[in-house]
């Protein structure tokens, strides 16, 4: 029924939220809460779902997640659904303020673990077994070591994996970084914690991983951060439950942050010529109970 052309124009309808009121109609409405969780210790995959490891001559390290955001999340029958046929749950607001169409990130909700990204009603969602979950990642904020000059510091990171971002202004604690354009796939920011340094960059197109292991029958779009997973029990939807399901995303943040380490040492240096080349979660785990 729903047939979307991703990240260019939106032909079908995406989930319409219901307002305060609505809900304050029936404080008892059973909801599907989607919550996301960061795990370092969850395997760390490849594009096509395979456990992978860092490539010869790059430096990796887990990133101590702080927050995320998603652009679209759609529940996937089985692994022949292609990609906006199955039951679209959200799509963010876009916006063709920089050009082409973009990402609004003045309007996207941004989580940390464990907090509700999401509430839908069950009754809202069209009734079947559910075999794959996909989210479309477009937002994280971590903290990463770095080294300069021999020593090592601590500083944050805000990293854009979306097909491409709209972004007006951005902060990461008091430093401001004013864009107002678009920016693709894999554009970063950096700040040190606690020091007045800050810098930002452009990881390589379509550099960044995004795990897809049915992508041999339905596949995701060059350039997009459609990560896919398989619940190991279909989640079930009938209209009838009488209680909340909550639906946690668990991400792999296994070495997800990647770069060319030129001192061999482990170290991310940016101050040596080295750069980022890999930004994307390394995995997709979704789980469901009351």
């Amino acid at each position: 029924m729903k047939k979307l052309l991703l990240f260019t124009i939106l032909l079908g309808t995406s989930f319409s939220f219901f307002s305060c009121e609505d809900l304050d109609d029936n404080p008892a409405e059973p909801m599907l809460i989607i919550k996301f969780k960061f795990d370092p210790t969850q395997a760390r995959l490849n594009n096509l779902g395979q456990p992978t490891a860092v490539a010869a001559g790059h430096g990796a390290q887990s990133p101590i997640f702080n927050t995320i955001s998603s652009h679209y999340i759609e529940l996937a029958p089985n692994a022949t659904t292609q990609l906006g046929t199955g039951t679209i749950l959200y799509h963010a607001p876009e916006t063709t303020l920089g050009g082409a169409n973009a990402i609004d990130f003045s309007k996207s909700k941004i989580v940390a673990e464990g907090e509700s990204f999401l509430e839908i009603p069950l009754r809202a969602i069209a009734a079947g077994n559910y075999q794959w979950l996909r989210v479309s990642l477009s937002y994280q904020n971590y903290q990463i070591n770095v080294r300069s000059s021999g020593q090592d510091y601590q500083g944050t990171l805000a990293s854009f994996v979306g097909f491409n971002t709209y972004i007006g202004t951005h902060t990461i604690g008091n430093a401001i970084f004013q864009v107002d354009g678009n920016r693709a796939q894999g554009y970063w920011a950096f700040a040190l914690n606690n020091l007045p340094y800050s810098t930002s960059g452009q990881a390589p197109a379509n550099a960044t991983t995004v795990p897809n292991p049915i992508a041999s029958t339905s596949p995701i779009p060059a350039g997009s951060c459609v990560v896919t997973g398989q619940f190991a029990n279909p989640l079930t939807i009938t209209g009838l439950e009488k209680k909340n399901i909550v639906l946690t995303v668990s991400l792999s943040t296994n070495n997800s942050f990647e770069w060319i380490d030129l001192n061999n040492d482990g170290k991310y240096e940016p101050s040596a010529g080295e750069n980022v080349v890999d930004m994307g979660l390394r995995g997709l785990v979704p789980s469901y109970g009351n």
